[in-house]
């Protein structure tokens, strides 16, 4: 049976090849919510950047997917990631021929473009002898993942919380703090732009929320933390298998003080717990940062995530993180940018750190 290789574009068929797409991607044990086949939209619509997707089929069925995109930038260099903008992605495949066909794939693309750098951000490590360790460094100290098991037994979730971040919550749940579901980015987008701005980071627009909410319908909400009638914190919530990820968030400066944050994390894993989803995926974080030290006081355990480079002659593997020295001016300088600044000169930035 022959192997060969499918785009995925804009064809009049498209349609059709994404629910294939994506149920095979649901099937496979590897699969993640970052290689689902609408990212494809969402980083062509939301950034402009040019994707190359491609499903290997065999007999009519699929049996390998790569969902891959290039991100050029002035600022950030020239990359082929699989999955910018993600926490997991690569050649996502249910045997060696199909996997070796798409990585082959990958590396003609990166040839033709004359990219330095391709990137396949793995949840965990290909089966051994998939991929070449010579021809494929990786990275495994800059980024982890906390992942954990939940129940449907609320009582059980909030013992498993070390005892002092407990006690966060339930000063948060003292406080009278409520919370609220639904899929209003107009609400979320200004309590995250608030608080990354705070840390540093360039804002990614509302009109990106928008575009990941209308692509990925009731597998995306947002859960909204209020003081009275005051939103203090919010957080953008994706939902795949019996995985909850909650992804952008933040809150404002009077959230610390009501330990808004820490009871917003509770209630996105109170509810979606008694949806019936049963592992809390924290998403990744840098090793050092402010975001690791948090999860780990959850009680999660950092697991390092499995990233490999392709590099073209001379090129190394890039290292865009705040803990570069090269960065901390930046940071510095943008904490203190006033808010409608930060919000207008963030979106041309961000759109380069995939």
């Amino acid at each position: 049976m022959t192997l060969r290789l499918r785009p995925l574009d804009d064809a009049a068929d498209a349609a059709g090849l994404e629910a294939a797409w994506d149920a095979f991607v649901l099937a496979h044990p590897e699969g993640t919510f970052f290689h689902r086949a609408a990212w494809r939209r969402v980083i062509a619509r939301a950034f402009g950047h040019a994707t190359h997707y491609v499903a290997a089929e065999r007999d009519g069925a699929i049996v390998g997917v790569l969902p891959l995109a290039r991100v050029r930038t002035m600022l950030f260099g020239d990359s082929l990631i699989s999955v910018p903008f993600s926490v997991n992605g690569g050649p996502l495949a249910a045997d060696q021929e199909a996997f070796q066909a798409l990585v082959a794939h990958a590396e003609s693309v990166m040839r033709g473009a004359g990219v330095p750098v391709l990137e396949f951000r793995f949840l965990h490590a290909p089966p051994e002898g998939w991929l070449d360790a010579a021809d494929w460094p990786v990275r495994s100290d800059l980024y982890v993942i906390f992942r954990r098991a939940i129940t449907g037994d609320d009582d059980a979730n909030m013992k498993a919380i070390p005892r002092k971040q407990r006690a966060m919550v339930r000063k948060g749940i003292t406080a009278g703090l409520t919370s609220e579901i639904d899929r209003d980015t107009r609400r979320l987008h200004p309590i995250y732009a608030e608080s990354v701005r705070n840390l540093g980071t360039p804002v990614f627009p509302q009109r990106y929320f928008d575009i990941l909410m209308e692509a990925f319908g009731e597998d995306a909400d947002i859960v909204t933390i209020l003081d009275g009638a005051t939103p203090i914190a919010s957080v953008m919530n994706f939902y795949f298998r019996d995985e909850v990820l909650p992804y952008y968030g933040g809150g404002t400066r009077a959230a610390r003080d009501r330990y808004a944050n820490d009871f917003m994390y509770w209630e996105v894993m109170r509810r979606a717990a008694g949806r019936g989803f049963r592992l809390f995926d924290y998403g990744r974080s840098k090793v050092g940062t402010g975001a690791y030290s948090f999860k780990k006081n959850w009680g999660f355990e950092p697991a390092p995530l499995a990233y490999r480079f392709r590099l073209a002659p001379g090129a190394s593997i890039p290292d865009i993180n705040p803990l570069n020295p090269k960065y901390r001016l930046f940071i510095a300088a943008w904490k203190r940018l006033p808010l409608p600044v930060a919000n207008l000169l963030g979106p041309p930035i961000v759109r380069g750190l995939g």
